[in-house]
């Protein structure tokens, strides 16, 4: 494991992104729980990798939600409905992942669906560079039905009862704190649960942060032995 300051995180992260050579956009996973710190780290990457002069294409989970009618039918707190029938995933592979993949014509639509109204939508149909870099944070995305569409993978990890904290900070303005610690308690925690269990996410990542301490963050590889991993390594 390495430690060090959050400029030197991302930019390690940077120097993986410019390892990887494909014959298409890359696609990079930013994994996490919620409120683990995933949105923030794929932000600031991306902001790094357009001041190097890539074309970075800043996408999310959030935008492949089913509609709110469809997203519990096993309960608005339950686990299990938070990790089996929230997100979109064919939809995603299709406007998205497959696309920008091997084989793809790299026309794309980053969204399908506008959480803040409730609503479908069908954004205008992008052309990306063959140099591109698609950054796109969420929840599960190393699940099976998404694993093999990732070119990179980076998963953010944070001790759940730290997030819980940080989602009371994130949100008290939206919500009580009752609502929120309950949110998490009984759906979010227990889906990250679930996930570890059936899925074992951490295994299949390139790099693991660990984000209890933002500033001071402590990263490790997965993978060895290719130029990816010595990237992301840098002499570990």
């Amino acid at each position: 494991m390495l430690q060090g300051t959050r400029d030197e995180l991302i930019g390690r992260l940077a120097e993986a992104v410019g390892s990887v050579t494909v014959a298409h956009p890359l696609r990079v996973a930013v994994d996490g729980a919620p409120a683990a710190g995933k949105t923030t780290l794929a932000d600031e990457l991306a902001v790094v990798l357009r001041e190097q002069g890539r074309d970075v294409i800043r996408a999310t989970i959030d935008d492949f939600l089913f509609p709110r009618a469809q997203r519990y039918p096993r309960g608005e707190y339950s686990a299990e409905g938070c990790y089996y029938d929230t997100h979109d995933h064919d939809a995603l592979n299709r406007v998205l992942l497959d696309p920008l993949g091997p084989g793809g014509d790299r026309r794309f639509q980053p969204a399908v669906y506008d959480h803040r109204a409730d609503a479908v939508v069908s954004p205008p149909v992008m052309t990306a560079p063959a140099n591109a870099v698609l950054v796109f944070d969420g929840v599960f995305l190393l699940r099976p039905e998404l694993l093999d569409r990732w070119d990179l993978r980076i998963f953010v990890s944070t001790a759940l009862a730290k997030t819980v904290d940080r989602a009371v900070i994130r949100e008290q303005r939206a919500s009580t704190r009752a609502d929120i610690e309950r949110r998490w308690r009984e759906r979010y925690i227990p889906s990250q649960q679930l996930y570890f269990a059936t899925v074992r996410p951490t295994q299949h990542a390139d790099l693991v942060v660990h984000n209890d301490e933002p500033q001071r963050p402590v990263w490790e590889t997965v993978r060895r032995g290719d130029p990816l991993s010595e990237a992301l390594a840098g002499g570990e």
